[in-house]
């Protein structure tokens, strides 16, 4: 399922070295969790978690690392409103060692305002936060970003909708949705993905998907869910080349909608229905090769230290370890007490983040975020943080620390 340049073999040992690489340095990390109730967000040094932050925000916020961890954006849907943090962890990369600078972390610029920015895509340098009810969407500078410059350039879109835009190559990619009337307040179906020039105006025809949803970035692809399957684009000679990848006829009733790009090698992991997972390798068949889940999922990301590594959280509690090459569950261990799927999508319930060796879970009901060890799944420590702590967000690395 990988490419050919990129033998199985070789990917193992890139696994192990990468894997052993993160146990053997468990460098610097700082962690951002957002309440779910209160408007506020904590900033908390994992090392040390007497030392912590407290940011107010207008709303409930959705932490999200840019610039390589230098900057977290606070996206804050209900309140249409996106703050900016230097998060204080910058590590700049020298090739034959790396420099950790470490400060305080601290309110960049002014906040962005528009009708609920929802998805934020990064690619290409640039930061695209999505505004659903606006029908536009702004573009921010990574770099500019670190330097405390938020100046957005705004890209126009026909109608307001619920999606996303990114820059890809020479185009820019933006989801399209359905001009037919819609009655009251509901959203008007969205029809696919098309590119566009800096301008807003149509370079290429209309990529069928229907209620497209959940961008995600591996290699050269970039992949989002449909009801048809999974629709994924790239770049040949500047040209946007689509290809849409059908759920196979062995895989239940159900579609994909949340995509992560692997790291270490192309692939995405999705899921697949209330009770599964997708493993989607774009280039080569199968495409599409199933995990079943023994309870609802909960939440679930790509591991973005080890190749071929993934995490699961189900509503039994359960935290399980996803081996992707082999498309199973790899090892499962309990974590928090059960946390019904019934109910709003946006109930209080655990998040999932990496850090080194360590996945991290939120526990809004105990008001803790849980740490675990990467490698056996044991306990390895609690962090009380009060409140109900719900999205979070890592940034921090390996390195020569000043």
């Amino acid at each position: 399922m990988f490419p050919k340049s990129l033998t199985l073999t070789a990917l193992l040992a890139l696994g192990v070295a990468m894997s052993a690489a993160a146990e053997e340095s468990h460098g610097f990390y700082r962690v951002f969790v957002a309440d779910h109730a209160a408007a506020s967000v904590t900033a908390i040094d994992l090392a040390r978690p007497e030392n912590r932050w407290h940011f107010a925000t207008s709303g409930q916020a959705r932490p999200q690392a840019l610039a390589g961890g230098a900057v977290v954006a606070l996206v804050q849907s209900d309140a249409d409103a996106v703050q900016f943090v230097t998060s204080g962890v910058r590590l700049e990369d020298h090739g034959d060692h790396a420099d950790l600078e470490i400060s305080d972390p601290a309110l960049s610029g002014r906040p962005l305002t528009g009708p609920r920015p929802f998805h934020l895509v990064l690619h290409d340098g640039q930061a695209v936060i999505h505004y659903d009810k606006g029908a536009y969407a702004e573009f921010l500078s990574e770099a500019a970003l670190q330097k405390g410059e938020i100046v957005p350039r705004r890209f126009d879109q026909a109608r307001a909708h619920h999606g996303f835009v990114t820059p890809f190559g020479p185009v820019i990619l933006s989801t399209v949705a359905s001009d037919a009337p819609v009655e009251g307040d509901a959203a008007p179906p969205r029809l696919g993905l098309q590119a566009f020039d800096a301008g807003g105006k149509a370079v290429g025809d209309l990529a069928p998907c229907t209620a497209i949803h959940g961008e995600a970035f591996s290699g050269k692809y970039l992949a989002a869910g449909c009801r048809e399957g999974v629709l994924t684009a790239r770049l040949d000679d500047d040209n946007v080349v689509y290809q849409m990848l059908p759920y196979p006829a062995d895989f239940p009733p159900a579609t994909t909608g949340t995509l992560h790009g692997l790291t270490g090698l192309q692939a995405f992991l999705g899921n697949h229905g209330p009770d599964g997972l997708s493993v989607i390798d774009p280039a080569e068949e199968p495409h599409m090769r199933r995990i079943a889940l023994p309870a609802r999922r909960v939440d679930f990301l790509a591991d973005p230290v080890r190749p071929g590594t993934g995490w699961a959280l189900t509503e039994d509690g359960q935290l399980h370890r996803i081996d992707v090459l082999g498309a199973t569950i790899a090892a499962s261990a309990p974590a928090t007490a059960a946390y019904s799927m019934d109910g709003h999508w946006n109930d209080p319930r655990p998040r999932l983040a990496v850090a080194g060796d360590e996945v991290l879970v939120t526990d809004p009901q105990a008001g803790l975020l849980r740490r675990f060890a990467a490698d056996t799944l044991a306990p390895i420590g609690i962090i009380e943080v009060g409140g109900l702590p719900y999205t979070l967000a890592v940034v921090g690395g390996s390195g020569a620390q000043h």
